[in-house]
């Protein structure tokens, strides 16, 4: 029988596989009810308000599909790119110029040229910010919305969707570009199932192939169905015997595996080659042309997260000449990205966001750089229902801190999981039957979406 709390909250505990309307963390501060079986005004209204709040969560409808993550591992510096500082002392704003954007009074850094004239398409988040400077842990919290624990591994936002929608279009749901980036964008405490599917080999380089992607040599379709149903035969037979994780896994890996081999669309994805000439042009035949151009093709075919990684951004000396080195060539592929994805209609429910573990020092070092700073930096968003041509938050004078609107990455993660329908409150089974929220403590930042 319902108890009274439950009809008061909607509790789901009929489906513990599926979220819980109020979590018991949530529920627990929203009222102690006990034993005694009353509760007092303030707490109905609380219990009801969080209601109303669930009931929000639970009729919204997804606003993107997909996800591109581009991200710069190192850590870039906000001032040389999307939050710089012109009228600091030079010792703080840096021997760069600005550029001006789309956008008035807002400047960007000089070497992001094309991303200026396309800067009324994103939303700039100029107020991120965290505790971690350590590489690892900044990175962590980047990919998987939470701080580290040594009690823990957290899942990637790529293993979560993996989890929650499964593949799409015979395509594996979360993808890596070129491979997986550090151990954070992983599975965690999810099953190895929902780990991410790795090219192999960089889209840039000469004759790029997709790995294990095609048919061996002398291998036909009759040949290649045969080995795919005595497979099932062997699985069927060690699953009856054995059960775990390893074995459930590797099931699906060669199930997903199949199916991308035997479907020539699925395949095609992968094929940059197919893309015309000026197109490839566009984006840039290098690195980061090649990364994205990729990228926009599997969101197109129907991958559900893409994460890409471009360049190195650690940049404790010389910050002018690395920046003058490796930037131009993202800032191409970029602006050439979400106006790719503007004109053929994908942007619309395709989320693409620039991220890096932190930023750098308010202050140049002696070596011309800028060392570690996570107390504040910058990310890019783009479509997938975020606004187009915002600026959310704002730094210091000096890029030191955030001065109004500071955000976490509990925050951001909820609101990406929000624009693809999943609601971050959600609890997942880790090891030992333990619920985890899918994030903890994260709100939905409604002023970032349309």
């Amino acid at each position: 029988m319902e108890t009274q709390a439950q009809k008061i909250t909607g509790t789901w505990h009929d489906d513990p596989a599926h979220f819980r309307k109020v979590s018991r963390r949530r529920f627990l501060t929203v009222g102690a009810l006990g034993g005694i079986g009353s509760l007092t005004l303030a707490d109905l209204f609380r219990l009801q308000q969080a209601r109303a709040e669930q009931k929000t969560f639970a009729n919204f409808k997804s606003t993107a599909k997909s996800i591109i993550h581009i991200f710069l591992p190192g850590g870039m510096a906000q001032q040389e790119s999307f939050d710089p500082k012109p009228f600091a002392p030079i010792e703080y704003r840096g021997e760069m110029k600005q550029v001006k954007t789309k956008l008035d009074g807002v400047l960007f850094g000089e070497t992001l040229t094309k991303t200026a004239a396309i800067a009324d398409k994103l939303t700039i988040l100029r107020s991120m910010t965290h505790g971690e400077a350590a590489h690892e842990r900044g990175t962590h919290n980047m990919f998987t919305g939470y701080r580290p624990s040594p009690a823990l591994v957290f899942p990637s936002m790529g293993s979560v969707i993996s989890h929650e929608y499964g593949p799409n279009n015979n395509l594996p749901p979360y993808v890596c570009v070129p491979s997986m980036p550090n151990e954070y964008a992983g599975t965690g405490f999810l099953s190895s199932a929902f780990s991410p599917f790795s090219l192999g080999s960089d889209p840039a380089s000469k004759g790029f192939k997709v790995q294990d992607l095609n048919l061996p040599n002398g291998i036909d379709d009759s040949r290649f169905d045969t080995r795919r149903n005595v497979l099932s035969a062997v699985n069927d037979y060690f699953a009856k015997k054995e059960k775990s994780d390893e074995l459930k896994a590797m099931d699906t890996f060669y199930e997903r595996a199949y199916s991308l081999i035997s479907s020539p669309k699925a395949r095609e994805a992968f094929d940059i080659q197919k893309e015309p000439e000026k197109i490839r042009k566009e984006y840039g035949e290098n690195q980061a042309g090649a990364r994205m151009l990729l990228a926009r093709r599997l969101v197109g075919a129907g991958v559900r997260m893409v994460t890409l990684t471009y360049g190195g951004w650690d940049m404790h000396g010389q910050i002018t000449k690395s920046f003058q080195r490796q930037m131009p060539a993202f800032d191409q592929a970029y602006a050439a990205l979400i106006t790719d994805l503007d004109r053929t209609g994908l942007l619309s429910e395709t989320v693409v966001m620039v991220s890096s573990e932190f930023g750098r020092t308010p202050k140049i070092n002696k070596t011309a750089g800028r060392d570690h700073w996570p107390k504040v930096f910058s990310v890019a968003l783009a479509g997938g229902g975020f606004k187009a041509g915002n600026v959310y938050g704002t730094s210091n004078a000096t890029a030191s801190e955030p001065e109004t609107d500071p955000i976490g990455p509990q925050d951001l993660f909820t609101t990406l999981y929000h624009c693809m329908g999943i609601v971050a409150e959600k609890e997942l089974m880790s090891p030992g039957d333990r619920p985890i929220e899918i994030v903890d403590g994260g709100k939905v930042r409604k002023e970032l979406l349309v």
